[in-house]
């Protein structure tokens, strides 16, 4: 008898001991068996629970953990806060750290940053990473990939999202989520859904049409589900349509789980759940949270009385709800399991390992935008003397930012990066301003001291004095993730860089020729001294290899090839949210659950980001924009006919050719315009895109075939997708903004 038949035997031997029917040493349970279809384990394993255990597996036992079923063999389900790194231990009904020595992780880059990749290799190689760290800790759900559409700039969360176009996030979630899914963890895609800004996410009702929901909102997630088969999603804390996203009979019933088909689990927000009755009927699975101090309250807030435990059993007990709704959600849990922790042919897992840290550093500098290069101050070359100003050159940010905190064993920090690159050269730095001294989250420290006794006016003279001689200066500034910042719980206040940075840039920009200023955010943020800087780059949090990454760039090392995931408007009034009602909202008079609610209307329907930019102006630097070392040349495009009438499908081929010295890639971009359309629709939509390396001088033909949904758009009316005949203009662009060719079809 092999090792798997005498552990399959031997649970089975504990079955009977837990007063299960006898049965033979040769006789396997089914749920016991995973060489038996996924479906006929689930239903075994289902046929021996009782009321009690089912009741038990829907919600939390401790922070992050739900019951399994003890008496069945049937492990607990282990959750872990993601989607940048594992978080680190935390005790079993706090949130403080448990102190454990063997949790320190590797930071990978946020999820904005590898949305700016444009590069769905290395989204599946963070995924896969990412997902071999999780499995390493023996976690059975990371909580992520976020795929919340960028609305607009303040909102505290956008670090953590993909940007503003959904079919970018669809494309580069897919990639990740099979990734992680590869080493036997679940994703829970989160937070679905609406859930675009920080302030009033707990009492936020989102009123949105029909169109915009399915256009915008959705199509992300539905992707994570119906192209990557994600095992979990998680629901938002807001409500929609009056009813909680934790227990919303459209977004988790009627779309999730019917017209999508998800089979997977629905977890909650840590919190998210208000009611027993309401959820039960169309809510999460798994309840997580409810009251986060756990048992240290006592028995009035202790697990089982969460609002899926004791009072869901007696209101099945008195016939209020019926066990159909317990028995579904079991069987996910189950199905869930088998995916997970019970499989045993899935991989054991890393962590912190080489081949994470060359993956995190890889991503990272593959993410990084240059916006401007002037005069080709970059990369830099041979320099004797480079002065780094700024705080957020050696400022930690794997800590902070809320749930995406990490504990990370490596932070490489903007100026030793440059330090390591640069042995020979002179780095001296300087604070040029003071923003956030704080550097601790929930128990984790980064032991820096960020104190500063000099005033601002003495901090911005120490810098330009130090500039002199200088072959560069480089200002790292931007934001962080303190509160107020890029961070959970709470948005941006201003638009404008915080700390009083944009006057250290003019002061420095009147100081020498040579500034770079590189901008660390998950955000756009204002640059009124742009005509004054002739470099600028876009660097976001890159994690564990931060410092390596953007070296790598401004060295010429990595050639840049980051495109930006977002519009930055000139100033917050050009942005498509302007007005109360859009946000932060309109209290209301009534409340739902014993909550006030705010009425927040997502007025300006499906023109968001390029959408709306595309028609009322204000940009400073457009959806998908970035620059290289080296420059492309776009031909012109041509359509294979034949294939719209063989197969109904648009072939549209550009090439591309390396017109540069240096090999570099480029994010060709394909986007749609409905010449002819009834309604009103977007100037034009990404509806393809490919990045593609080329050597000096080589060309290479970039293709795209366009089907009918990359032609349709929501009809509400009729609840479905509608492609009308008439005129499409495909448009191949290096942004939304730099038009290369144009060709048109008629879909007949």
């Amino acid at each position: 008898m092999n090792c798997k038949s005498l552990l399959l035997t031997g649970l089975a031997l504990a079955a009977v001991a837990c007063g299960q029917p006898p049965q033979k040493t040769s006789d396997i349970p089914v749920y016991l068996d995973d060489a038996q279809p996924l479906e006929a384990r689930v239903e075994d394993a289902f046929s021996r629970l009782t009321l009690d255990e089912k009741i038990a597996m829907v919600h939390a036992q401790s922070k992050f953990s739900s019951p399994g079923v003890p008496r069945l063999g049937i492990p607990e389900v282990w959750c872990t806060d993601g989607p940048h790194g594992i978080r680190a231990e935390v005790l079993w009904d706090e949130w403080d750290q448990a102190g454990w020595t063997n949790d320190s992780i590797t930071a990978f880059p946020a999820l904005s940053g590898l949305a700016a990749t444009w590069d769905r290799e290395l989204s599946h190689l963070y995924g896969k990473s990412i997902g071999e760290e999780a499995r390493y800790r023996n976690k059975t759900v990371l909580l992520g990939p976020g795929v919340n559409i960028y609305r607009f700039p303040l909102n505290g969360r956008n670090f953590e999202y993909m940007g503003e176009d959904p079919y970018l996030a669809g494309e580069m979630v897919v990639p990740y989520v099979e990734g992680v899914q590869s080493n036997g963890v679940a994703v829970c895609v989160k937070h679905f859904a609406l859930n675009n800004s920080e302030v009033n996410r707990h009492v936020a009702n989102t009123i949105v049409d029909d169109r915009t929901l399915y256009e915008i909102y959705l199509p992300a997630f539905k992707a994570a589900v119906q192209k990557g088969h994600a095992w979990s999603v998680m629901a938002a804390y807001n409500l929609y349509n009056n009813q909680y996203l934790c227990s919303n009979e459209v977004l988790l019933d009627k779309i999730l789980r019917g017209e999508w088909g998800f089979d997977g689990v629905v977890i909650s927000d840590w919190g998210g759940v208000h009611n027993t009755l309401q959820t039960a009927k169309h809510g999460v699975d798994l309840e997580y949270g409810s009251w986060t101090d756990g048992l240290t309250m006592g028995k009035t807030n202790a697990y089982d009385s969460y609002y899926l435990a004791e009072p869901y059993k007696e209101a099945i007990q008195k016939g209020e709800i019926g066990t159909e709704e317990l028995d579904a959600r079991a069987k996910r849990i189950l199905r869930l399991i088998f995916r997970t922790a019970m499989n045993r042919n899935r991989p054991f897992g890393s962590q912190t390992s080489p081949e994470h840290y060359a993956a995190a550093r890889k991503i990272g500098a593959e993410s990084i935008v240059l916006l401007k290069n002037d005069g080709g101050v970059l990369p830099m070359k041979a320099p004797k003397k480079i002065l780094v100003v700024g705080e957020n050159a050696v400022k930690m940010m794997t800590v902070g930012g809320g749930s995406s905190s990490l504990k990370a064993k490596l932070e490489v920090s903007p100026l030793d990066g440059i330090k390591a690159r640069y042995p020979e050269a002179e780095v001296v730095w300087e604070r040029g301003y003071v923003g956030d001294t704080g550097g601790e989250y929930n128990g984790v420290s980064t032991g820096q001291d960020l104190r500063e006794s000099r005033s601002a006016e003495t901090l911005i003279a120490d810098a330009v004095k130090a500039a002199e001689g200088a072959d560069y200066v480089i200002f790292v500034g931007g934001l962080n993730k303190a509160d107020r910042q890029d961070s959970e719980g709470l948005d941006r206040v201003q638009y404008g860089l915080p700390y009083g940075q944009d006057a250290v840039i003019e002061a420095l920009a009147a100081a020498t020729e040579k500034l770079i200023v590189v901008n660390i955010s998950g955000n756009a943020v204002a640059m009124p001294w742009v005509e004054k800087v002739p470099a600028i780059v876009q660097d976001w949090y890159l994690g564990t290899q931060a410092g390596h990454s953007l070296a790598d760039v401004l060295s010429g090392d990595v050639n840049p090839s980051g495109h930006l995931p977002f519009t930055i408007p000139v100033s917050y009034a050009d942005n498509p949210v302007r007005t109360e009602k859009q946000y932060p909202g309109i209290l209301r008079g009534s409340t739902i659950d014993g909550m006030p609610v705010m009425d927040m209307e997502y007025t300006e329907g499906i023109f968001v980001g390029y959408r709306w930019y595309d028609k009322n102006g204000g940009v400073l630097f457009p959806f998908g924009y970035g620059l290289s070392y080296t420059t492309f040349e776009f031909g012109e495009p041509r359509i294979d006919r034949k294939s719209m009438k063989e197969n109904g499908t648009v072939t549209v081929t550009v090439p591309v050719t390396n017109t540069g010295a240096v090999a570099g890639s480029e994010v060709v971009q394909l986007y749609i315009a409905d010449v002819e359309a009834s309604v009103d629709r977007p100037v034009k939509e990404l509806k393809g895109f490919a990045k593609v390396a080329l050597e000096p001088g080589q060309k290479a033909d970039v293709s795209f075939t366009i089907g009918k949904d990359a032609l349709s758009f929501f009809d509400a009316e009729k609840h479905a997708w509608v492609a009308e005949k008439g005129i499409f203009r495909a448009i191949v662009a290096a942004s939304a903004a730099d038009v290369k060719g144009t060709v048109e079809f008629e879909l007949k």
